[in-house]
Order: structure tokens, then sequence, then C-alpha cells
């Protein structure tokens, strides 16, 4: 029991990426003078082979910083294009600054420039080519692990199922430790009591142990860490915590202290500067694309109705401020006189005939651009709601609030997966919410590029 090749991985990934990394090395260098010699000649091969002990050592080190060898069981191989980027990168910088002291005769910017760009590559392909085969091993038995669910209740049936639903674990959900269950059957075979934990594991093989108790019982922790005490097996306490929404646990830790992270805003820092440099960039290049189109709706919106071109709209963004959000205005000049706020339905009066196209192919939602430009929202986001719809909505779901806690955007996670318009309003939000605890700019990615794959037009759009 107690099977631990998480090092034993590590190495592995280790030696297979400084593999990599000496591939790139030397055909950095002779991509560079053999395809495009220099007037100077090709220099010494020897140069560059000295150097290579001295790449793989700052590759080493480089690597272990960005955490490319944080091999476990439970977590897939890191999301491999950011940290083998950023490990690269970081090593192109130490290669550069040694190369600068060292004045070595092989130190072309270029050569350097075609190793950063190689070796991203390179490791990229190697690395999801040896987690492919890892993960097909596994689910053929080896490097295998077997485990038991201690909390035979929601929590725990949802820990069964991501075990059985994830089988790149490698891991066996042998069955639930806990008294008879009063309702609902488990989903897998009782094995005893928590009292008789020790035999279990022992009689059953087990080197793993998932504490899912219901918050209303964790008076029984004690009872299972003493259980626990003398086993050699790996424990995992899986809160729950259902009524905390947006939450993303991180662990923090000061003088022994250890301090459990719910919640925080995703956007700070680089990652805040990266999103909003892609915001600046994809908005600059989307408006310049489509200004021909928008012209054309705008003078199209002013000869078939009265009134303004643009509408404008305030809407809540981060931190719950308004902003005025940009349309083009698809309905009659006073539309809402009669009806107050409210959300638009199919062959809603309320709409010009050149709004109903507009809206039936999210047109309308195009100047929107300019608010991403001013800071006010994001290309990817919670959508943006109006005060007093906002008001209505806290009153059913007390946790609505908490798409405030990232910048509005264009489109997003629910739009993307169909829920749009008038649709379940606690399903938007759990995709909001979800969006905001797994924020990443490849999450972005996928979203704008889900946008532009299945096209502006909606079912729920009018």
């Amino acid at each position: 029991m107690y099977r631990r090749h998480g090092q034993k991985l590590g190495l592995a990934f280790l030696a297979c990426d400084l593999s990599v990394t000496a591939a790139s090395w030397l055909t950095a260098y002779y991509a560079r003078f053999e395809i495009w010699p220099t007037r100077h000649g090709v220099p010494e091969p020897g140069l560059v082979w000295r150097a290579l002990p001295l790449v793989l050592v700052l590759a080493a080190i480089a690597y272990r910083l960005c955490g490319l060898y944080e091999v476990h069981r439970l977590r897939e191989l890191p999301r491999e294009l950011g940290v083998v980027c950023q490990a690269s990168g970081l090593l192109f910088l130490l290669a550069i600054t040694v190369a600068f002291y060292r004045r070595d005769d092989y130190e072309s910017r270029l050569a350097l420039a075609i190793f950063l760009c190689l070796n991203a590559l390179l490791l990229m392909a190697a690395r999801r080519a040896v987690w492919r085969v890892l993960k097909g091993l596994r689910r053929r038995g080896l490097n295998y692990g077997r485990a038991v669910i201690v909390g035979a209740g929601r929590t725990g049936r949802l820990v069964a199922d991501t075990i059985r639903h994830n089988d790149w674990t490698g891991l066996e959900a042998v069955g639930f430790v806990d008294a008879p269950p009063k309702h609902e059957p488990p989903s897998l075979p009782r094995l005893g009591a928590i009292d008789e934990l020790s035999e279990i594991v022992a009689r059953h093989d087990i080197d793993h142990v998932f504490i899912a108790l219901p918050l209303s019982r964790y008076g029984e922790l004690p009872r299972v860490y003493r259980a626990l005490e003398e086993l050699l097996v790996e424990v995992q306490l899986v809160p729950d915590l259902p009524d905390l929404a947006g939450v993303r646990f991180r662990t923090l830790e000061i003088d022994d202290v250890a301090f459990v992270s719910l919640r925080g805003n995703p956007h700070y820092g680089w990652p805040r500067l990266a999103k909003r440099a892609m915001d600046l960039a994809i908005a600059s290049l989307a408006l310049l694309l489509l200004s021909p189109l928008m012209a054309a709706l705008a003078v199209a919106i002013k000869l078939t109705s009265r009134g303004p071109v643009l509408y404008r709209q305030p809407r809540a963004g981060l931190a719950g401020r308004t902003f005025q959000m940009l349309k083009f205005r698809s309905m009659y000049v006073d539309a809402e006189a009669a009806t107050g706020p409210v959300w638009a339905t199919r062959r809603d009066r309320r709409c010009t005939p050149l709004g109903r196209f507009l809206r039936r192919w999210s047109l309308d939602e195009l100047p929107q651009l300019f608010n991403v430009l001013a800071g006010d929202m994001s290309l990817v986001g919670p959508r943006p709601e109006r005060g007093v719809l906002i008001e209505k909505f806290r009153r059913q779901l007390p946790t609505y609030l908490q798409r405030h806690q990232v910048k509005a955007g264009i489109t997003g996670w629910a739009q993307v997966n169909g829920w749009r318009g008038n649709t379940s309003l606690r399903r938007r939000l759990e995709c909001d919410l979800y969006y905001i605890s797994n924020w990443s700019l490849w999450l972005d990615c996928k979203i704008l590029w889900m946008t532009l794959w299945r096209g502006w037009r909606d079912g729920h759009a009018y």
C-alpha cells in the first residue's frame, strides 16, 4: 500500500524535458548557421556542445521553479501551454544572461530566439505524448491506486462519480466507509463503519482515503483522524461547502499556520494585465475589421426608424459599479415606457423589423467593443445586467452578486453553453461562477473560439 510514484514520474518528466532541451539547443545552432550562414562563417561546433551542460543545468532550475514537476495522481499535468511557455521564457532569460557574461562566440540572438520557440514547441509535444502514454497505462491497471470514501452522502457520491469519470487518475473507488444509509443507497458497496476504518484499509489494500463527510458531521473528524494515525495512506479532505459560490481553494502558510482561501478575485497582478492586453488587442482588431459593417448597420438603423443609432443602458459591472453599455438600437424609442424593465421575448412588438434581425444575429452587441476599449467591460465575462433586475435576481439566488467579482463580458461561459437570454437563471449563474473560479487566459481563448465557431446566431437571441 501507499503507492507513491509522483517523485518517479517527476524524474521521468525531467529526463524527457532535458532531452528535448538538448535537442532544441543543438537544432537551433545548426538551423541558424547552416541554413542562414553569416559572412564570418560557421562558429566551431564544439562551442555549442561545451555550453550544453550549463544550458541543461539552467533548464532544470527554470523548469523546477515554474512547477513543471508537481506531479500527483489527482493533479492532471499542469496546463502545458502557459506553464511550458513560462518555463521556456525563464530559461531563455537565464541563457542569454549567461551568454552575455561568458562572452561566448556562440551568442547569436537569432539562434537563441530559435531555441526559445523550438524548445517550447517540442516540450509541449513531448509532455503531451508522455502524459497520454501514462493515462493509457493507468487505464490498463498499471500505476493504479485503491481508494475508500469516508462518508456516503452527497459529497461522498460526488467523489465516487468524479473518480469513475476520470480514469486518468488510475484510482479505483472500492467503497464507502460510513453508517448504513437512511435514504438513498450508495452507488458503491458499504465496507463498514468509521470505527472499522483501519481494518478496512488493511483488508482491501487501500492507499487513498477520501474524507467526504457533510458539514453537519465535521465533529466526527477527530474519530477519522485517530483511525488513520497508524496507517500509511494518503488522505484527502473533500470540503462540503455547497453554499459558498465561486469557491476555489488555495492554501497559504505563515509560521506553520495554514490559511485556506475560499474566494478571491482571479484577475489580479500579471494575469490582470495580460487579460487587459488581450482585450485591447482583439477589440482594436475587431473594430478595424468590422468598421464597414458597423457603419452600414448605423446607416440602416437611421433610415428605417426614428431615434438614435446607439442605445445606452446602465448596467452593473466589476464590483457592482454602473457603466453605460452601448448597443445598436433595436427597439422603438421609449419601448419600455409601458412595460418597464423586462427581458425581450420572441416576436417582441417593441423591436423594429431591423432590430429583430440585429438581435437574432447578435449584431446589436458590436458597439460593446468600445466598452471593452474604455475598460468598462472585457471580451469574456458574465453578461452585465441592469440594477433593477439584479435586485430581483439576488432575492431568488443570494449568490448572484458573486458575478461582479470580475468585469462583465460581451460573451461568456454561459452564452457558449446555450444559457443565454430568457433561459434558466440558476444555470447561467452556475456557468458564471464556474468561469470565475476556473478563469485563465486559455479559458478566455476557448470561449472566444467557441463564440466564433458556433456563430452569433442563437435560438434564445430575440
